[in-house]
């Protein structure tokens, strides 16, 4: 198998490890293989997108969600590190609210699966990190709605060592979780 699947606090959420080939040269692996992907996880998917940041120390990007188009997505990080969160926005899921979050690094090549339904964002714990990820919807910039980074509800504890983030202004403004409109 290409990957192994480990769980989170999130059963829905899944943090993949790839099969990585060592040898005296240096390492492969497949990063992304549609067959494996959905043997290893039960998923049957399609991404229509790829999208490339690149982060500064200390930024925080999100907690963003589609309400009209949700997506999901595949997030791996290819130089750097960041810690990686997603919310349970599903208000039928008994995870409703709760959230869950793993550090993604080149080093651990490990990738994170956060279905539809879910807010997602995550910070930059290195001087820089380069973060890729797979869309399963277009993004639409109408449709975008932001949580608060820093809901008292949700409680996500981000590892920023007494420092505030670097934010844009969109996800300073994000807004409170009671007041969302989420999913059914």
């Amino acid at each position: 198998m290409a990957y192994t699947v480990h769980t989170t606090p999130l059963p829905d959420v899944l943090r993949l490890e790839p099969a990585v080939f060592s040898d005296a040269r240096g390492q492969f692996f497949e990063s992304f293989n549609q067959r494996e992907f959905a043997a290893c996880t039960g998923l049957d998917l399609t991404f229509v997108q790829d999208n490339h940041s690149r982060s500064l120390a200390g930024v925080l990007r999100g907690m963003h969600y589609q309400r009209q188009h949700p997506q999901g997505k595949l997030v791996r990080v290819v130089a750097g590190e960041i810690y990686d969160v997603a919310v349970d926005l599903r208000r039928s899921s008994k995870y409703f609210g709760h959230w869950a979050g793993t550090r993604l690094s080149a080093q651990n090549r490990q990738q994170l699966w956060i279905p539809p339904g879910f807010a997602h964002g995550y910070l930059c714990l290195s001087e820089t990190a380069d973060v890729l990820y797979k869309a399963t919807d277009y993004w639409s910039p109408g449709d975008e709605c932001i949580m608060s980074w820093n809901d008292p509800d949700i409680g996500i504890v981000w590892p920023l060592e007494g420092r505030q983030p670097i934010l844009a202004p969109k996800d300073a403004a994000g807004s409170a979780f009671r007041s969302l409109d989420t999913y059914p």
